[in-house]
């Protein structure tokens, strides 16, 4: 029955009513993309699990804030991107050996190296948060996941030139206002 609406349609028609087959149908139509999607990223099928698990869960928490100004497999893919990416990063974040463990004898050279890239890596972070939403998700999946341009301008039914320029404008933003912070 549900079946035949559009995910928007799903969305207005049976969030306020019936959330939890509004859930379940979004779930049905998403959750192999979505799972596919972490397992690329993580290329480990049980953190996948976990991960989608997760995004679905969070998804489900988030659905009446979903505004419609993209499709919802857009912002779908882009919570799940971002949540994969998110966790990975942390994940590396976390020692899983000390510097003595490991037997390295690190000196003051690489002590301020590390610093200056940790503060580089701050800064660039920064940066990133003042762009959109859209924004961050272009470049991460150019340059963290390595999506091709033409993967990207079909994702977001672009043409080829369009993504180009989207990611030219994103990344002279970045470089601006990491510039401005290095200046401050």
């Amino acid at each position: 029955m549900y079946a035949s609406l559009s995910d928007e349609e799903t969305i207005r028609q049976l969030l306020p009513s019936q959330p939890n087959q509004c859930f379940e149908a979004l779930y049905s139509r998403y959750v192999k993309k979505v799972y596919q999607r972490c397992l690329s990223m993580t290329k480990d099928a049980e953190q996948a699990e976990d991960f989608t698990q997760d995004i679905f869960l969070k998804v489900f928490n988030k659905l009446d804030a979903f505004q419609e100004r993209s499709s919802f497999s857009t912002w779908l893919y882009s919570i799940s991107y971002n949540y994969c990416a998110d966790q990975l990063r942390m994940a590396k974040r976390l020692p899983t050996t000390t510097w003595e463990e490991a037997g390295i004898d690190h000196n003051t050279a690489d002590e301020e190296e590390t610093q200056l890239h940790e503060e580089t890596l701050q800064v660039v972070q920064q940066a990133m948060t003042t762009l959109s939403v859209e924004e961050r998700t272009f470049l991460r999946l150019k340059y963290e996941d390595g999506m091709s341009i033409d993967e990207l301008a079909q994702l977001y039914d672009l043409k080829p030139s369009a993504v180009k320029m989207r990611l030219k404008r994103s990344r002279e933003k970045v470089k601006s206002l990491c510039v401005q912070q290095c200046v401050s």
